[in-house]
């Protein structure tokens, strides 16, 4: 009935504590008459279906009674010249369509005259108001419905052709009232399925997207919408879990004052809860850490895994294992943490780095624990319906965990981690962050001209969209 999207951004039934948001999103006016233009057109090709049933009557002319039937009655022209689409603030939307016309044409009888002909059907003033609610379904998302929908039509007009027609034009205005209320009873039940056909489409919202064998993200509402009269605010959960069991994070999301800009259709603004729920459910799985062996670092690097390269700035690991290739295992500690501030976006880790001798025979000895604190900047940006982004180092800080070789100075190996992160373990995080995380979104919506924000506690998305199916 009205543009899918547009829909979904309405008055929502949360079925979950309303608390602050992890994404909030506005549909703001230009959105909406987007989905008016798009609409409109819908509803002129859900117009041309309308079936009106043959029928028949008796009027009385000059010559007396008749009785007339109609039938192969078919609409060959539909125009919505004025249209509205209205928030209604605290309630929902509603939708006006005036001065709409339809043109038809049919074949006429009249009985024991056996006299036949076709006829022209010109309807006018078409005026049609519905008002539509929606609500969650069992599965969380929104299902539309309609509260109240009124149609009348403003005159109807039926010209005969053939046969005695100047004879039955003379009784036209009896037809004229018939079809005017036949066609009167179509139209909403016209409408109802519309809307209803919609729920269909509402089903592919992603409310919770995989997003790979470890993290979904859920974007279920946690509070009623904002409704104005220039435009929605929708307050989403936006928080990852690991598959199968959502446990709650130690952090909640902070609350979120989106700007007062209007130029786009959308806004999708995404707090740092989002990422910092994902980097909970990822330590929480265990998969945040990776072995580093010689031959992932770029043959070009003076530096190598080895004992011999080590041995350079710890003498007793040449010493005590010499001529061995070693492996790194980087490990973090704790959940990874982002933080937003204006136009920099920045992640925070606390991890360990095991330093181990291969032996011949494929045992691990340990050699050293270091503590590596380190803080990179995220570059984010847009890659279809994903956020994606890539990371660079901004600073590394080493301190000693625990020595198997002795005592050593460990301000001595900053060089070689700092090589070790910068051209083996973030373009691997890197590779994994291009392929981005999922937005909320419609099945068949494109966004149009995004612009992303770095603003404070939060990312901003300002874009137009685009239907392409």
């Amino acid at each position: 009935m009205i543009l899918t999207w547009c829909l979904v951004l309405l008055a929502l039934t949360s079925t979950t504590l309303s608390s602050n948001p992890g994404v909030k999103v506005r549909l703001t006016n230009k959105g909406l008459e987007y989905g008016r233009q798009l609409g409109i057109a819908s509803i002129q090709q859900k117009l041309k279906t309308v079936e009106i049933p043959d029928f028949s009557g008796k009027a009385r002319v000059v010559i007396g009674e008749v009785k007339y039937s109609l039938s192969n009655m078919r609409i060959v022209n539909v125009g919505l010249p004025r249209s509205a689409i209205d928030l209604v603030p605290g309630t929902g939307v509603k939708l006006t369509i005036g001065d709409a016309f339809i043109s038809m044409k049919g074949n006429w009888r009249v009985k024991y005259l056996r006299d036949s002909g076709s006829f022209d059907l010109n309807v006018n003033g078409l005026t049609i108001t519905t008002s539509i609610a929606v609500k969650s379904d069992e599965t969380g998302r929104p299902a539309v419905s309609i509260v109240s929908c009124a149609a009348s039509v403003g005159s109807v007009k039926v010209k005969f052709h053939g046969g005695a027609s100047w004879l039955y034009n003379l009784f036209s205005k009896y037809v004229d009232k018939a079809l005017r209320n036949a066609l009167q009873k179509q139209i909403c039940p016209l409408v109802n399925k519309a809307v209803e056909d919609l729920n269909t489409e509402l089903k592919t919202l992603n409310v919770l997207a995989k997003v790979d064998k470890y993290a979904e993200i859920e974007y279920s509402m946690v509070s009623s919408p904002e409704v104005s009269k220039s435009s929605i605010d929708l307050s989403l959960k936006g928080e990852f879990y690991n598959i199968g069991k959502h446990q709650e994070p130690p952090f909640s999301p902070t609350a979120i004052s989106l700007p007062p800009q209007t130029d786009k259709m959308l806004y999708i603004a995404l707090s740092a809860f989002t990422p910092n729920s994902a980097g909970f459910v990822y330590n929480k799985a265990g998969v945040l850490s990776l072995y580093i062996t010689d031959d992932m670092v770029p043959k070009a690097s003076p530096f190598r895994l080895n004992t011999k390269t080590f041995g350079v700035f710890i003498p007793q690991i040449a010493k005590q294992f010499p001529g061995l290739m070693m492996k790194l295992l980087l490990k973090t500690e704790e959940s990874p943490k982002v933080s937003f501030e204006p136009k920099n976006a920045t992640l925070q880790t606390s991890a360990t780095m095991t330093a181990y001798a291969i032996q011949p025979n494929g045992t691990l000895s340990p050699l050293f624990v270091l503590n590596v604190e380190s803080s990179v900047t995220a570059h984010l940006f847009l890659s279809g319906m994903n956020i994606a982004g890539s990371l660079s180092l901004n600073k590394m800080k080493l301190t000693l965990g625990t020595s198997y070789v002795g005592q050593f100075q460990v301000g001595t190996l900053d060089t070689i981690f700092q090589m070790v992160l910068k051209m083996v373990v973030i373009p691997i995080v890197n590779v994994q962050l291009a392929k981005g995380y999922p937005l909320p979104a419609l099945g068949k919506i494109q966004l149009v001209n995004p612009q992303l924000q770095i603003l404070k506690d939060y990312m901003l998305i300002g874009t137009d969209v685009q239907l392409t199916g």
